[in-house]
């Protein structure tokens, strides 16, 4: 009989759904279900993905994440409050996806409580000890390091949340059509998938970390806006953050990117990456795909 992680990359391939479960396999699935936080406070810009119309209502991509765990054996619980990062509640979960803005310590713009100073040293001590991190669009908005923000800054000098994502947000320019480049194809889901194009978004990004396993590159080439005029650069990745799993992707601000099937192949690849449900061989590659990301103009 095939493991439990075999039948999930099984089910993350495509080949069989993970409904197909035989019911042993069914049965170990349900006791050692993964829990994965959606964290998705707005302290700076608050994005229409993530927006509640009540709030006992999941926002859309909220949603679209827990039918995803259903799908693919993890659950997913929801929350804008950031009192939950405190070691006791920390613990209970496997697995933490940040749609946020701004400084997460503060109130800012939707109001929802903050985390604490402690709260954020806690969460970032908890991924460094091995818990996973998921992050989309906008989590590379979120804690900005001091400095000049179309300046790279010195690991040293960064935010500690930015060193542990690997990069960081300077700005983005008018939504337009862009090419993706898939320069890896670590996960199951992504073996099928070829170069894409989308209407999204962009984010012009900085700061990347020197371990970084690109999944994604930014295709700069006849973009329109000033700030994508430089050479290409990373999108999406996945690189360890001490014993953590740590994997971003720009794209996730359009309602119908979340509903795109491409989106969601990377996301939940991503996820069950982070989860640990999924192996991977994830070495550096920044300086093979994209040797002049650190160079912010052309």
């Amino acid at each position: 009989m095939l493991s439990r992680r075999e039948w999930l990359a099984l089910a993350a391939s495509g080949l069989v759904p993970i409904s197909n479960f035989p019911l042993g396999a069914a049965q170990e699935k349900a006791k050692r279900r993964k829990r994965l936080l959606m964290f998705t406070k707005s302290s700076g810009f608050e994005h229409s993905v993530i927006r509640r119309n009540k709030p006992d209502q999941l926002s859309h991509a909220e949603s679209i994440t827990t039918k995803l765990g259903e799908q693919y054996g993890f659950e997913v619980v929801c929350t804008k409050d950031g009192r939950v990062f405190i070691p006791e509640e920390i613990a209970k979960y496997d697995a933490f996806f940040f749609y946020t803005t701004g400084d997460l310590t503060q109130p800012g713009t939707d109001k929802h409580p903050p985390m604490s100073p402690a709260g954020k040293k806690a969460f970032l001590e908890a991924i460094q000890q091995g818990k996973g991190f998921i992050g989309s669009h906008c989590a590379a908005d979120t804690f900005h390091s001091p400095g000049k923000r179309d300046e790279n800054q010195p690991p040293e000098q960064r935010d500690p949340y930015i060193v542990m994502l690997g990069g960081e947000f300077i700005v983005h320019g008018a939504q337009q059509k862009a090419r993706m480049q898939l320069v890896s194809k670590p996960f199951p889901l992504l073996k099928p998938l070829e170069d894409f194009v989308l209407h999204e978004e962009w984010y012009a990004l900085k700061n990347f970390a020197p371990d970084l396993h690109v999944i994604l590159v930014q295709d700069t080439l006849g973009m329109q806006g000033a700030m994508y005029q430089r050479p290409p650069f990373p999108a999406t990745w996945a690189r360890f953050y001490g014993q953590g799993r740590v994997f971003y992707t720009s794209m996730g601000h359009r309602e119908d990117v979340w509903t795109h099937e491409v989106f969601q192949k990377i996301l939940v690849s991503g996820i069950l990456w982070a989860l640990r449900e999924l192996d991977a061989e994830i070495r550096p590659n920044l300086q093979d795909v994209t040797p002049k990301a650190h160079l912010l103009r052309s």
